[in-house]
């Protein structure tokens, strides 16, 4: 994480945020990292815009429930992000806003910003399956937390993990895995 991350004193106007003035992160495009720059945690990735808080942040997510710290990070996928903002941001979304990226290996572009506006690749609506978490989770989506399935297999998420473009060593993937990188571009309309 690039350890950049203030407080900002003002709303920087997303769509349909509903975020209290002053009380927001502030963060850019340069502020995500490589997933295998995170710490993983159950098949996701957790960081911290504010690197003296990691270490709670990494404590909720082994925990598997509980309340994540402020400028904490949680990531499936390299493309999409949740980025918890201090208490009482944005209640309706338990103080996460959802980022959606374009990754390359030049780094990352913002596509959608927000706290209850953004789509995801699919088309859905992230806070629409977040909320549905049980509130232990802290709109944490995991199997058992309440949240609809996803439509895509955890195969497909591995190989969406191993290649994260922004990572230089990325793994060598199997036959398999290939297999499934071809279905992923012709579900995503990049084949």
């Amino acid at each position: 994480m690039t350890p950049m991350t203030v407080l900002a004193d003002h709303n920087d106007g997303h769509k349909g945020q509903n975020a209290k003035a002053g009380s927001k992160l502030s963060f850019d495009e340069t502020s995500f990292n490589c997933l295998a720059e995170m710490t993983p945690v159950r098949g996701f990735f957790v960081d911290n815009l504010m690197p003296a808080k990691l270490k709670d942040t990494v404590k909720v997510a082994e925990q598997g429930q509980g309340t994540y710290p402020a400028g904490s990070v949680v990531q499936l996928i390299p493309g999409e992000v949740m980025v918890k903002h201090p208490k009482g941001t944005n209640p309706s979304t338990n103080d996460w806003e959802f980022v959606e990226l374009a990754v390359s290996a030049q780094g990352n572009k913002f596509t959608a910003r927000g706290f209850d506006d953004v789509k995801n690749k699919f088309g859905g609506n992230c806070l629409d399956c977040h909320q549905k978490a049980k509130p232990e989770f802290d709109l944490i989506c995991e199997t058992g937390h309440g949240c609809d399935p996803i439509p895509i297999t955890r195969p497909m998420i591995d190989v969406i993990q191993k290649t994260d473009p922004r990572c230089q060593d990325k793994p060598q993937l199997t036959a398999d895995e290939l297999a499934i990188l071809k279905q992923l571009q012709v579900m995503l309309g990049g084949a």
